[in-house]
């Protein structure tokens, strides 16, 4: 992966400030693949997107992650940090050529793996849990036969609930990566305590406090010596760590 420039960088941080977890995602998924369109990176599946922003991340920040938890237990609230390796995060799906093929009753329906526009559009809409699995399996369906006969678009639109659990557990098997929920055992109480890690907002946190570091050493360098942000920030890192030294020194 072609590491994306300071400048780049922070213009991504400037503009995902007005954004929130979606639309920042979406920026983030942008720098890791620059040449990609908006629809596409909003159709790739969410295992595909999880890795790319974890590629991303270990280009920019290396392959150590700490992360941050309190105990689930109410009676302990221990604080518990650990570190994960990033180098073993984010395998990419293994989908079948054709999709994932369901069989469960009179029903063989193939689909696709959600993207992030199946989960925007379907969180627009859906009513409850039940409905938002009806929409999505709705949505992701390629093809489907109800006892050897083509489903028409209203049987489409509701999918019994075991072909939708089979399709939850199919899409679960091939994209592992699209949703990933760590069980951590407290040291204190030894409760487990699960943690979704959501690798966007997790980047998002790392790229902000890089931002507000760099956008400061910026402000000290041009300061002491008058030089324009895309000077600065053509230097290296080692070199403007230098020259911040010297400033602290005079």
């Amino acid at each position: 992966m072609a590491v994306t420039g300071p400048a780049e960088l922070l213009a991504t941080w400037e503009a995902g400030l007005a954004q929130q977890g979606g639309g920042r995602a979406l920026l983030l998924h942008r720098a890791a693949r620059p040449g990609a369109g908006t629809d596409a990176l909003l159709s790739v599946p969410l295992g595909e997107r999880a890795a790319d922003l974890f590629a991303l991340r270990r280009a920019l920040f290396g392959d150590r992650m700490q992360v941050k938890i309190d105990c689930a237990d109410p009676d302990c609230g221990e604080a518990m940090e650990f570190e994960l390796d990033a180098a073993d995060m984010g395998a990419r799906p293994r989908l079948p050529e054709g999709g994932l093929r369901v069989a469960e009753g009179d029903w063989v329906v193939r689909f696709r793996l959600p993207g992030p526009a199946d989960l925007a559009a379907v969180a627009s809409r859906a009513i409850d849990a039940e409905d938002a699995r009806r929409l999505l399996g709705a949505r992701c369906a390629l093809s489907a036969q109800r006892g050897g006969r083509a489903a028409s678009d209203e049987e489409l639109a509701q999918l019994p609930e075991p072909v939708l659990k089979r399709f939850a557990e199919a899409a679960e098997e091939a994209d592992p990566a699209a949703e990933m929920t760590l069980n951590i055992a407290c040291p204190e109480c030894g409760a487990a305590t699960p943690a979704e890690l959501d690798i966007a907002a997790y980047l998002w946190t790392e790229l902000d406090a890089w931002a507000r570091d760099v956008l400061l050493d910026v402000h000290l360098l041009a300061s002491a010596y008058g030089w324009s942000e895309p000077q600065i920030l053509a230097l290296s890192p080692l070199r403007r760590r230098y020259y911040l030294e010297l400033c602290a020194d005079a």
